[in-house]
């Protein structure tokens, strides 16, 4: 299997507008553009630029859009790999698939986005069989994540940070946490969610305590809901 057949080279066009986050969420990732806009008058002072982050959190929070919106607003190549996807039980094979895409992203100053990294520590955790072997793809994992390129940058994704090694924690310059969308927030996806639709279906009942994806799934079923009732009718009027 040719691993970049599980490489997903997304073309999806997102902004940071478009990503709901928090205040301090914000100001992290503002910095993170800047750095890299800035990197070569940083380099000048001798300032390392923040290249390997963790987002970790709940899913359906954000994480993959808001990797998306950062690589549109870098003007770079985002590759995205579940990393569910590409661990299998022959371990060598699964380490040659993750340097490839690391040297393919690292050559073309990419943004690589590794989803579900916990995986990693997962496997490595519970496989009483091949601990040996499974140490020694976190270890290739480590190493490819030292020597990954300034000028690209790494960002993973995990919705259990508890699990992964601490070797592996440790590469990373910054861990950003991923909240469930407060009420207040909410109401602003729900409003964005909604302005596209006529004034008659955007009175739905909304709900809460629940991740942006469970919101837009909640919305668009609730919409739909709406929109069939009202063509059901007209369709009997229309036979009377």
């Amino acid at each position: 299997m040719n691993v970049f057949d599980l490489t997903i080279n997304d073309k999806e066009q997102v902004s940071l507008n478009d990503v709901f986050l928090d205040k301090a969420n914000k100001e992290k990732f503002g910095q993170l553009i800047k750095e890299h806009q800035y990197i070569e008058e940083l380099t000048q002072y001798g300032l390392p630029v923040n290249n390997k982050i963790l987002l970790h959190g709940s899913s359906g929070c954000g994480k993959t859009m808001t990797a998306k919106a950062i690589a549109r607003a870098l003007g770079k190549n985002i590759l995205i790999l579940n990393l569910s996807n590409v661990v299998c039980s022959r371990i060598g094979e699964t380490s040659q698939n993750i340097k490839q895409v690391f040297d393919k992203a690292g050559r073309e100053k990419a943004v690589l986005f590794l989803d579900e990294f916990d995986q990693i520590g997962k496997a490595r955790g519970n496989d009483n069989k091949d601990v040996g072997e499974m140490r020694r793809l976190v270890n290739t994992l480590i190493q490819l994540i030292d020597y990954y390129p300034e000028k690209a940058l790494l960002l993973c994704a995990t919705n259990h940070p508890e699990i992964i090694d601490t070797a592996l924690l440790r590469r990373f310059q910054l861990l950003i946490n991923f909240e469930m969308p407060t009420p207040q927030i909410l109401d602003e996806y729900y409003n964005k969610l909604l302005s596209r639709f006529p004034a008659e279906l955007q009175n739905i009942e909304r709900k809460y305590n629940i991740s942006f994806e469970e919101a837009k799934d909640h919305t668009f079923t609730s919409i739909k809901s709406v929109l069939i009732k009202e063509l059901e009718e007209k369709q009997k009027n229309a036979e009377v």
